[in-house]
């Protein structure tokens, strides 16, 4: 802030000074514009082509192994026996590149017999299990 005094003027009159503000704003400005460029950083990537396929496939089904409250165990309702599972699993997930099952166990089945079908499905390949809840009964 400056402070003139002179007798011409009829007293003491304060301005603000703003030209060391604004020039040290205009270098702010230019260090900045100077900098913005350099801190850009770059990482190179490589996208893989285009693949073109000639032929589509339907999406395949999803594969439910159900837990009957008889007793029983089916694959997509199709009923199998225990022992026979195994070589089901094979048949099915040998070809598939996408090792999915899904469990569905009813209420009353123990959890030895879904665990048992677990083993075996898990010797047979599959990678991922998920399990569906049972049917609610209707009121």
């Amino acid at each position: 802030m400056a402070m003139t005094a002179g007798a011409s003027s009829g007293g003491v009159r304060s301005d603000i000074n703003v030209t060391p503000m604004i020039d040290v704003l205009l270098v702010l400005l230019i260090i900045f514009m100077i900098t913005q460029p350099m801190s850009r950083k770059a990482f190179d990537v490589q996208v893989p082509p285009k693949q073109q396929t000639k032929s589509k496939s339907p999406p395949q089904a999803q594969i439910v192994l159900e837990l009957r409250p008889d007793g029983s165990f089916a694959i997509n309702g199709q009923p199998y026996a225990l022992n026979q599972l195994d070589q089901a699993f094979h048949q099915i997930y040998d070809p598939r590149p996408a090792k999915l099952l899904f469990i569905k166990a009813a209420p009353n089945r123990k959890y030895i017999d879904v665990m048992q079908a677990m083993d075996i499905a898990h010797g047979a390949g599959v990678q991922v299990i998920g399990f569906t809840p049972p049917e609610q009964a209707k009121k």
